[in-house]
């Protein structure tokens, strides 16, 4: 598992989102960029998550940012979920884990004292050259754009 600092490039992905088409970030160059990525889709603290950041989309373009999720889900479950909400965004379906590897976001979870493996729930923000400008690792999912402007000083 790779252990991201910010200041560092961030690696570069490619992966299929929820209509098939392929995203990769070196498609993003000169955009910045906020990749959230998420245990599953329709679970509570993941929809809370994704529906701030769609809420909130449009204020993100206005600063010049893009934002993209990313789970171990497939692009079948991820365009249910976005048709579900309405998500204005990208969803990438990372079924082989490799996506989150990269980003070291795939690790062991407990949860009522059962240890396994999952996606640990973090966001990475990203600058037009392609660096880690900020990263979460402790989301507030129903505040998240917020969280994210507040930290990033971004009125």
């Amino acid at each position: 598992m790779q252990n991201l600092v910010e200041g560092v490039p961030a690696p570069d992905f490619s992966g299929i989102n929820q209509e098939g088409k392929v995203i990769s970030l070196s498609d993003l160059k000169g955009k910045k960029l906020i990749l959230y990525f998420y245990p599953k889709d329709n679970t509570p603290g993941c929809t809370a998550e994704s529906c701030n950041l769609n809420d909130n989309y449009e204020y993100w373009l206005s600063k010049g940012y893009e934002v993209i999720g990313v789970s171990p889900d497939s692009e079948a479950s991820h365009l249910k979920f976005a048709q579900k909400f309405g998500f204005k965004f990208n969803l990438i379906a990372d079924t082989a884990k490799e996506i989150l590897q990269a980003y070291g976001v795939w690790g062991e979870k407990m949860n009522y004292g059962k240890t396994y493996m999952g996606v640990i729930r973090t966001t990475f923000v990203i600058n037009e050259e392609g660096i880690i400008e900020k990263i979460f690792k402790k989301v507030d999912t129903k505040e998240h754009t917020s969280q994210i402007a507040k930290e990033l000083n971004i009125k």
